[in-house]
């Protein structure tokens, strides 16, 4: 709904003595839906990316470990080798298990920031 000139309300300029009708678009409703939107998009843009290590022998792969197969009432998983420590015969490298690797390792180049339509953010 477009209003005349002469029914918005009158504002200044400043360093100029004559009276100006307010832009329309400063009598537009505030939408929240869109300033919570463009607030939660903007916060994003100032992440840095984060991951567990993912080399060969870094987080929950630290040990060598093998699976003792079938026949000795233990599960698959694959178990420390050695002995001479609790941690020997313990199970390794799972996500279930105790000093294993995570689940789904968080990755570095996961989607970060985003891009903002330029008129959203006005």
């Amino acid at each position: 709904v477009e209003m005349p000139a002469a029914a918005r309300p009158q504002v200044s300029v400043q360093g100029d003595a004559k009276q100006l009708a307010m832009p329309a678009v400063f009598l537009a409703p505030i939408r929240p839906d869109i300033v919570q939107f463009v607030h939660t998009n903007m916060r994003k843009n100032a992440r840095q990316a984060y991951a567990v290590k993912r080399r060969e022998n870094e987080a929950g792969h630290g040990h060598s470990a093998q699976s003792w197969g079938t026949g000795r009432a233990v599960s698959r998983i694959p178990r420390v080798s050695g002995g001479g420590t609790s941690r020997a015969g313990q199970a390794a490298f799972g996500n279930m298990c105790r000093s294993g690797r995570m689940f789904n390792p968080t990755r570095t180049w996961r989607k970060w920031h985003r891009k903002i339509n330029t008129n959203q953010k006005r």
